[in-house]
């Protein structure tokens, strides 16, 4: 896949962001110091190419995110070396099979976490003795993709709780709608100072990427349930 290059990327700018990273071991240290980098950077709505009736154009920005790229983004520095280790991990990231089409780009999150998961990238983070729902949803919000049948199992608010103490900085954790045909309404980034949760974020509400309370952020939204999953630290 080395013919698709990205749209938009500047290579100078990856690897100034990789050299930050270079003397850090783990994944959840590389990820706190890259997420850390995009704090105050613009929030942006719709920001990647490609429609239904429109060719699928691979892009990377920097300069700007929703909640999906700016946590693709991060993901994807955090496994790589190079710039061209950091392109390939975005193509892995975004799409199924790691080819930029439109209906190979994982439009809805649960999707992406079970091909990241097969990818290697993610692992689910689960703990004994905490409550799970199984939520059954057919995904049909995107004119020109074919509905597709949903089953998965989040985390009730009530009990997130009892799944927090298991919860680490750079672990991924994504919210569950209340709708009936959609699945995953936002998704940010676990950082834990001591015994507080902070989640880093591109928020559409602030207009940028955002540090704040994970707690401030459950008492402001509804939501179905919670999911988390971990990077892995091999490629």
């Amino acid at each position: 896949m080395k013919d698709a290059q990205p749209q938009g990327l500047s290579r100078r700018r990856v690897k100034q962001l990789l050299a930050k990273t270079k003397s850090h071991r783990t994944a959840g240290c590389r990820i706190e110091v890259l997420s850390h980098q995009f704090l105050g950077l613009p929030y942006k709505i719709n920001p990647l190419i490609g429609s239904s009736d429109q060719q699928e154009i691979f892009t990377i920005s920097l300069d700007g995110f929703d909640c999906v790229t700016y946590v693709e983004t991060i993901l994807a520095l955090a496994r790589s070396a190079t710039v061209d280790e950091f392109i390939a991990w975005m193509r892995r990231i975004r799409y199924d099979g790691g080819r930029p089409e439109w209906k190979r780009r994982n439009h809805y999150m649960i999707f992406w976490i079970r091909n990241n998961i097969r990818e290697g990238a993610l692992r689910r983070v689960l703990r004994r003795g905490v409550a799970v729902t199984v939520k059954n949803r057919t995904l049909d919000l995107l004119p020109g993709l074919q509905p597709r049948r949903a089953r998965f199992t989040c985390v009730p608010k009530s009990s997130l709780i009892r799944l927090t103490p298991s919860l680490r900085t750079g672990d991924v954790i994504l919210f569950a709608s209340t709708r009936k045909h959609h699945d995953v309404f936002h998704c940010g980034i676990i950082v834990r100072d001591k015994d507080r949760l902070l989640m880093r974020h591109a928020s559409r509400s602030r207009g940028e990427v955002v540090e704040q309370a994970l707690k401030e952020f459950l008492k402001a939204n509804r939501m179905a349930g919670v999911i988390v999953v971990r990077p892995t630290e091999g490629a």
